[in-house]
């Protein structure tokens, strides 16, 4: 008996304007994977067996469009962003920071649980990869300053000041 390679999803994608800059959004029919800017350390290139999306990925623009003019705080999605176990738990926690606030990397490890996990926290939040729609841009160091951000600390300090926090 042989056994069964799984079967890949199809993948699709689209750009879409923003006023922080281009904005990659990938997803599957399970939902959304990939939601990011095309600066800094992860632009997004399709891949050969991707699909320009014809739909699919609308209502994911339509709310992302809805938070870059102020009409949205949170995200009703569904998301499907592959990860590990550990990485999973923390993207699920930082869709916990309320539009507006920050959190430190400190106080994510310590309602995860984990307050010793703090750089493990810090990894994973840098390994997020739907921009805004999980809101890693709200994690802050225990001093206050604005830490990594894979699209680079003046994206961050602009979203969270599109949101009203002071810095």
């Amino acid at each position: 008996m042989s056994r069964r390679e799984p079967v890949a999803l199809r993948t699709w994608y689209r750009a879409m304007d923003s006023p922080f800059g281009l904005v990659c959004l990938v997803g599957t029919e399970q939902g959304l994977i990939r939601v990011n800017f095309q600066q800094g350390e992860r632009p997004v290139q399709p891949e050969p067996t991707w699909q320009e999306d014809t739909g699919l990925l609308e209502r994911a623009q339509d709310q992302l469009q809805e938070y870059f003019q102020g009409q949205r705080q949170s995200f009703t999605l569904p998301l499907a962003p592959p990860g590990t176990p550990f990485q999973q738990r923390v993207w699920q926690e930082l869709q916990r920071i309320p539009f507006g606030t920050t959190w430190t990397y400190r106080e994510l490890a310590q309602r995860l649980g984990m307050p010793r996990a703090v750089r493990a926290v810090g990894h994973a939040n840098g390994r997020n990869p739907l921009a805004i729609v999980i809101p890693c841009h709200r994690l802050i160091g225990s001093d206050g300053q604005l830490r990594g951000y894979a699209s680079g600390i003046v994206l961050k300090q602009r979203l969270l000041q599109h949101e009203g926090v002071r810095l």
